[in-house]
């Protein structure tokens, strides 16, 4: 799976939502990693399918996924995420979801963009960017 994307950015799920909700911030960062070809997990990506209200955002989010590189759970990801569950007990707020996206940064190395630094920041092989 490496090399699947050209991007060394992976946005995260909250920053996603925000952009569709209309946030400022968020939409001006999305747009840009949109451009320049940014990329997502699938577990933002059904994350965010997750959270439309109807079938008009429905409708929004598939349009603005289109330009997103999204990017599958591959064995080496699971097997990664189940190895930082281990590893961070539930003190640290390591949810699953959270884990299956810190793993896919891990494994492609790219740039972890979130607004959820509490629960990743003790993985300290990830990169992360707070923002938005």
């Amino acid at each position: 799976m490496a090399g699947t994307s050209s991007a060394a950015e992976l946005t995260d799920t909250e920053i996603l939502i925000d952009a569709m909700r209309g946030l400022a911030d968020a939409v001006t960062f999305s747009a840009t990693q949109r451009t320049a070809g940014g990329c997502m997990s699938i577990i933002s990506a059904v994350g965010s399918v997750a959270g439309c209200r109807n079938a008009t955002e429905l409708a929004q989010l598939r349009q603005f996924l289109r330009k997103f590189a999204i990017l599958p759970v591959s064995v080496t990801v699971s097997q990664t995420a189940y190895q930082l569950n281990e590893f961070f007990p539930l003190s640290h707020g390591l949810l699953v979801p959270n884990a299956l996206i810190a793993a896919t940064a891990l494994e492609l190395t790219l740039t972890l963009y979130t607004k959820n630094r509490r629960h990743l920041q003790t993985i300290p092989v990830l990169t992360l960017v707070r923002h938005c």
